[in-house]
Protein backbone atom coordinates (compact mmCIF):
# COMPACT_ATOMS: atom_id res chain seq x y z
CA UNK A 1 0.00 0.00 0.00
CA UNK A 2 2.03 3.15 -1.11
CA UNK A 3 2.12 5.94 1.35
CA UNK A 4 -0.25 8.88 0.43
CA UNK A 5 1.27 12.50 0.07
CA UNK A 6 -1.91 13.85 -0.61
CA UNK A 7 -5.57 12.71 -1.00
CA UNK A 8 -9.04 14.85 -1.11
CA UNK A 9 -11.33 13.65 2.02
CA UNK A 10 -14.72 13.71 2.50
CA UNK A 11 -17.09 13.32 5.54
CA UNK A 12 -20.30 11.56 6.07
CA UNK A 13 -21.84 10.96 8.56
CA UNK A 14 -23.61 7.97 8.08
CA UNK A 15 -27.06 8.49 9.33
CA UNK A 16 -28.44 8.78 6.06
CA UNK A 17 -27.38 5.10 3.89
CA UNK A 18 -28.41 5.92 1.14
CA UNK A 19 -26.20 9.83 1.11
CA UNK A 20 -23.11 7.56 2.49
CA UNK A 21 -23.60 4.75 -0.42
CA UNK A 22 -23.83 7.90 -3.07
CA UNK A 23 -20.38 9.21 -1.65
CA UNK A 24 -18.71 5.85 -1.33
CA UNK A 25 -19.48 5.49 -5.02
CA UNK A 26 -17.67 8.44 -6.50
CA UNK A 27 -14.56 7.89 -3.96
CA UNK A 28 -11.19 5.96 -5.00
CA UNK A 29 -11.24 4.36 -1.65
CA UNK A 30 -14.18 4.29 1.46
CA UNK A 31 -13.68 4.04 4.94
CA UNK A 32 -16.53 2.83 7.23
CA UNK A 33 -15.63 3.28 11.38
CA UNK A 34 -18.11 1.60 13.34
CA UNK A 35 -18.28 1.59 17.14
CA UNK A 36 -19.60 -0.48 19.89
CA UNK A 37 -19.71 0.65 23.36
CA UNK A 38 -19.15 -0.78 26.45
CA UNK A 39 -17.58 -0.61 29.64
CA UNK A 40 -16.21 -2.15 32.69
CA UNK A 41 -18.81 -4.51 34.13
CA UNK A 42 -21.49 -4.20 30.98
CA UNK A 43 -20.97 -7.46 29.12
CA UNK A 44 -22.72 -7.25 25.83
CA UNK A 45 -26.02 -9.45 25.03
CA UNK A 46 -24.96 -10.41 21.55
CA UNK A 47 -22.32 -9.82 19.01
CA UNK A 48 -23.92 -7.66 16.46
CA UNK A 49 -23.04 -3.75 16.04
CA UNK A 50 -25.64 -1.15 17.29
CA UNK A 51 -27.81 1.44 15.55
CA UNK A 52 -27.64 -0.58 12.23
CA UNK A 53 -23.89 -0.21 11.50
CA UNK A 54 -24.11 -3.62 9.35
CA UNK A 55 -26.77 -2.40 7.01
CA UNK A 56 -24.53 0.82 6.55
CA UNK A 57 -21.09 -1.06 5.93
CA UNK A 58 -23.45 -3.39 3.74
CA UNK A 59 -24.44 -0.41 1.67
CA UNK A 60 -21.23 1.54 1.57
CA UNK A 61 -19.55 -1.78 0.20
CA UNK A 62 -21.88 -2.43 -2.53
CA UNK A 63 -21.37 0.84 -3.72
CA UNK A 64 -17.61 0.74 -3.59
CA UNK A 65 -15.94 -2.97 -3.86
CA UNK A 66 -12.47 -0.76 -2.12
CA UNK A 67 -13.97 -0.08 1.15
CA UNK A 68 -12.05 -0.28 4.45
CA UNK A 69 -13.48 -1.44 7.54
CA UNK A 70 -12.33 -0.24 10.76
CA UNK A 71 -13.93 -1.85 14.09
CA UNK A 72 -13.95 0.27 17.55
CA UNK A 73 -15.23 -2.47 19.59
CA UNK A 74 -14.22 -3.91 22.98
CA UNK A 75 -14.28 -7.43 21.40
CA UNK A 76 -15.70 -9.91 18.22
CA UNK A 77 -18.48 -9.25 16.21
CA UNK A 78 -20.55 -10.49 13.51
CA UNK A 79 -19.90 -9.75 10.06
CA UNK A 80 -22.26 -10.35 7.44
CA UNK A 81 -20.82 -8.15 5.15
CA UNK A 82 -17.24 -9.52 5.48
CA UNK A 83 -17.31 -10.69 1.76
CA UNK A 84 -17.77 -7.25 0.35
CA UNK A 85 -15.22 -6.17 2.09
CA UNK A 86 -11.32 -6.25 1.17
CA UNK A 87 -9.44 -4.78 4.17
CA UNK A 88 -10.28 -4.55 7.87
CA UNK A 89 -8.54 -2.89 10.60
CA UNK A 90 -9.61 -3.61 14.50
CA UNK A 91 -8.73 -0.58 16.22
CA UNK A 92 -10.27 -1.94 19.50
CA UNK A 93 -10.58 1.15 21.69
CA UNK A 94 -7.51 3.29 20.15
CA UNK A 95 -7.35 6.18 22.88
CA UNK A 96 -6.95 9.93 22.02
CA UNK A 97 -4.03 9.48 19.48
CA UNK A 98 -5.97 6.93 17.83
CA UNK A 99 -6.65 8.84 14.90
CA UNK A 100 -3.36 9.33 14.16
CA UNK A 101 -2.68 6.00 14.66
CA UNK A 102 -5.12 4.44 12.66
CA UNK A 103 -4.25 6.85 9.54
CA UNK A 104 -0.71 5.96 9.84
CA UNK A 105 -1.85 2.50 9.57
CA UNK A 106 -4.34 3.05 6.47
CA UNK A 107 -1.70 5.10 4.55
CA UNK A 108 1.28 2.71 4.73
CA UNK A 109 3.26 4.93 7.04
CA UNK A 110 3.28 2.37 9.46
CA UNK A 111 3.74 -1.23 8.85
CA UNK A 112 0.50 -3.23 10.83
CA UNK A 113 2.31 -5.84 12.78
CA UNK A 114 -0.25 -6.51 15.62
CA UNK A 115 -2.11 -10.25 16.29
CA UNK A 116 -5.59 -11.07 17.33
CA UNK A 117 -5.32 -11.81 21.28
CA UNK A 118 -8.65 -13.38 21.19
CA UNK A 119 -10.08 -16.23 18.56
CA UNK A 120 -13.08 -14.07 16.59
CA UNK A 121 -15.81 -16.12 15.96
CA UNK A 122 -18.45 -16.32 13.25
CA UNK A 123 -21.30 -15.74 15.22
CA UNK A 124 -22.55 -16.66 18.63
CA UNK A 125 -23.23 -20.41 17.98
CA UNK A 126 -19.37 -21.18 18.21
CA UNK A 127 -19.29 -20.03 21.61
CA UNK A 128 -19.42 -22.02 24.89
CA UNK A 129 -22.55 -20.26 25.91
CA UNK A 130 -24.34 -18.19 22.92
CA UNK A 131 -26.45 -17.25 24.90
CA UNK A 132 -26.34 -16.18 29.18
CA UNK A 133 -29.72 -15.91 31.10
CA UNK A 134 -30.05 -12.68 32.26
CA UNK A 135 -27.01 -11.06 30.83
CA UNK A 136 -28.46 -7.30 29.25
CA UNK A 137 -27.01 -4.25 28.52
CA UNK A 138 -27.22 -2.84 32.06
CA UNK A 139 -24.92 -1.76 34.46
CA UNK A 140 -27.84 -2.89 37.33
CA UNK A 141 -28.55 -6.29 35.53
CA UNK A 142 -26.96 -8.71 36.41
CA UNK A 143 -26.55 -12.38 35.11
CA UNK A 144 -28.14 -15.30 36.74
CA UNK A 145 -25.88 -16.60 39.79
CA UNK A 146 -25.36 -19.84 39.02
CA UNK A 147 -22.73 -20.23 35.46
CA UNK A 148 -21.70 -23.95 34.87
CA UNK A 149 -17.95 -23.17 34.22
CA UNK A 150 -17.34 -26.74 33.18
CA UNK A 151 -18.63 -26.34 29.82
CA UNK A 152 -15.61 -25.53 28.40
CA UNK A 153 -13.17 -26.46 31.39
CA UNK A 154 -9.51 -25.64 30.62
CA UNK A 155 -10.48 -25.19 26.98
CA UNK A 156 -10.56 -21.31 26.81
CA UNK A 157 -10.63 -19.56 23.88
CA UNK A 158 -8.81 -20.80 20.63
CA UNK A 159 -8.32 -24.80 22.72
CA UNK A 160 -12.14 -24.08 22.52
CA UNK A 161 -12.73 -24.01 18.90
CA UNK A 162 -9.47 -26.72 18.32
CA UNK A 163 -11.44 -29.09 20.92
CA UNK A 164 -14.50 -28.86 19.14
CA UNK A 165 -13.19 -28.95 15.61
CA UNK A 166 -14.52 -25.07 15.25
CA UNK A 167 -12.95 -23.04 12.57
CA UNK A 168 -13.17 -19.29 13.54
CA UNK A 169 -13.61 -16.71 11.17
CA UNK A 170 -10.26 -15.44 12.61
CA UNK A 171 -8.00 -17.35 14.78
CA UNK A 172 -6.20 -16.05 17.81
CA UNK A 173 -2.57 -14.74 16.43
CA UNK A 174 -4.30 -13.88 13.37
CA UNK A 175 -2.80 -10.65 11.66
CA UNK A 176 -1.79 -9.23 8.19
CA UNK A 177 1.16 -7.11 7.15
CA UNK A 178 2.05 -5.34 4.26
CA UNK A 179 4.95 -7.34 3.52
CA UNK A 180 5.38 -11.53 3.87
CA UNK A 181 7.55 -13.41 5.72
CA UNK A 182 8.49 -16.95 5.08
CA UNK A 183 9.84 -19.50 8.17
CA UNK A 184 12.63 -21.90 7.29
CA UNK A 185 14.83 -24.54 9.29
CA UNK A 186 12.85 -24.78 12.58
CA UNK A 187 15.22 -26.47 15.30
CA UNK A 188 14.05 -27.95 19.00
CA UNK A 189 15.75 -28.89 21.96
CA UNK A 190 14.76 -30.71 24.90
CA UNK A 191 16.35 -30.92 27.64
CA UNK A 192 13.83 -32.54 30.55
CA UNK A 193 11.13 -29.67 30.76
CA UNK A 194 12.73 -27.35 28.59
CA UNK A 195 11.74 -27.29 25.55
CA UNK A 196 13.68 -24.46 23.39
CA UNK A 197 12.78 -23.89 19.32
CA UNK A 198 14.70 -21.85 16.87
CA UNK A 199 13.54 -21.16 13.28
CA UNK A 200 14.94 -18.62 10.60
CA UNK A 201 12.65 -15.81 9.70
CA UNK A 202 13.06 -13.94 6.24
CA UNK A 203 11.70 -10.54 5.11
CA UNK A 204 10.79 -11.67 1.66
CA UNK A 205 8.28 -8.33 0.86
CA UNK A 206 8.99 -4.62 -0.25
CA UNK A 207 8.22 -3.38 3.29
CA UNK A 208 9.90 -3.23 6.54
CA UNK A 209 7.48 -4.83 9.08
CA UNK A 210 7.08 -6.86 12.23
CA UNK A 211 6.34 -10.68 12.34
CA UNK A 212 5.22 -12.71 15.65
CA UNK A 213 6.31 -16.68 15.30
CA UNK A 214 3.98 -18.23 17.69
CA UNK A 215 5.13 -21.99 19.27
CA UNK A 216 2.09 -24.13 19.92
CA UNK A 217 2.51 -27.33 21.61
CA UNK A 218 -0.09 -30.33 19.97
CA UNK A 219 -1.08 -32.47 22.78
CA UNK A 220 -0.97 -36.34 22.19
CA UNK A 221 -4.24 -37.63 20.85
CA UNK A 222 -7.41 -38.00 23.32
CA UNK A 223 -6.12 -35.06 25.47
CA UNK A 224 -8.74 -32.80 26.99
CA UNK A 225 -7.15 -29.69 25.68
CA UNK A 226 -5.04 -30.70 22.18
CA UNK A 227 -3.67 -27.85 21.73
CA UNK A 228 -1.76 -24.87 24.09
CA UNK A 229 0.71 -21.76 23.06
CA UNK A 230 4.04 -22.10 25.08
CA UNK A 231 6.03 -19.20 23.39
CA UNK A 232 5.87 -16.27 20.80
CA UNK A 233 8.64 -13.60 19.55
CA UNK A 234 8.46 -11.06 17.78
CA UNK A 235 10.84 -9.69 15.36
CA UNK A 236 11.46 -6.58 12.93
CA UNK A 237 13.20 -7.41 9.50
CA UNK A 238 14.27 -4.49 7.07
CA UNK A 239 12.94 -5.94 3.50
CA UNK A 240 15.47 -8.91 2.67
CA UNK A 241 16.21 -9.56 5.71
CA UNK A 242 16.76 -13.04 7.36
CA UNK A 243 17.74 -13.59 11.46
CA UNK A 244 17.23 -16.41 13.91
CA UNK A 245 14.97 -16.52 16.98
CA UNK A 246 14.69 -18.08 19.56
CA UNK A 247 11.28 -19.36 21.77
CA UNK A 248 11.43 -20.89 25.23
CA UNK A 249 9.03 -22.85 26.10
CA UNK A 250 7.59 -21.83 30.04
CA UNK A 251 7.88 -25.17 31.84
CA UNK A 252 4.48 -24.55 33.07
CA UNK A 253 2.95 -24.35 29.81
CA UNK A 254 3.80 -28.28 28.82
CA UNK A 255 2.35 -29.54 32.35
CA UNK A 256 -1.04 -30.28 33.66
CA UNK A 257 -2.21 -30.06 37.20
CA UNK A 258 -2.96 -32.78 39.10
CA UNK A 259 -6.02 -32.51 41.49
CA UNK A 260 -4.97 -35.12 43.25
CA UNK A 261 -1.03 -34.69 44.31
CA UNK A 262 -1.76 -30.86 43.98
CA UNK A 263 1.52 -30.62 41.43
CA UNK A 264 1.98 -29.14 38.03
CA UNK A 265 2.63 -32.63 35.64
CA UNK A 266 3.87 -33.37 32.86
CA UNK A 267 2.79 -36.05 30.69
CA UNK A 268 5.73 -38.19 29.13
CA UNK A 269 4.76 -39.22 25.32
CA UNK A 270 5.09 -37.81 22.04
CA UNK A 271 3.60 -34.54 21.34
CA UNK A 272 3.91 -32.15 17.58
CA UNK A 273 5.75 -28.40 18.34
CA UNK A 274 3.83 -26.79 15.69
CA UNK A 275 5.40 -23.48 14.75
CA UNK A 276 3.08 -20.73 12.86
CA UNK A 277 0.99 -17.52 12.59
CA UNK A 278 -1.54 -18.13 14.61
CA UNK A 279 -3.39 -20.80 16.42
CA UNK A 280 -4.59 -22.74 13.22
CA UNK A 281 -1.90 -22.22 11.06
CA UNK A 282 1.16 -24.03 11.58
CA UNK A 283 4.13 -23.44 9.42
CA UNK A 284 6.70 -25.65 10.54
CA UNK A 285 6.53 -29.03 12.49
CA UNK A 286 8.36 -30.85 14.77
CA UNK A 287 7.96 -34.13 16.57
CA UNK A 288 8.93 -34.43 20.11
CA UNK A 289 9.13 -36.61 23.49
CA UNK A 290 8.65 -35.28 26.65
CA UNK A 291 9.64 -37.23 30.10
CA UNK A 292 7.01 -37.42 32.59
CA UNK A 293 7.84 -35.23 35.52
CA UNK A 294 6.67 -33.00 38.36
CA UNK A 295 7.24 -29.50 38.84
CA UNK A 296 8.07 -27.99 42.02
Amino acid sequence: LPILPQASIEYVDGKDRAAAARAAAAADVAIVFATQWSAESVDLPDMQLPDKQDGLIDAVASANPRTVVVLETNGPVRMPWADKVPALLQAWYPGIRGGEAIANLLVGKVNPSGRLPVSWPVDESQLPRPHVPGLGFNPKQKPEETIDYNVEGANVGYKWFAAKGLVPRFPFGHGLSYTRFEYADLQVQVHGSEVVASVEIRNAGERAGADVAQMYLKLPSGSQTPIRLIGFEKVMLEPGESRRIRIEAEPLTLAGFDTGSKQWRIAGGSYQLQLGRSASEPVLTADIQLEASSLD
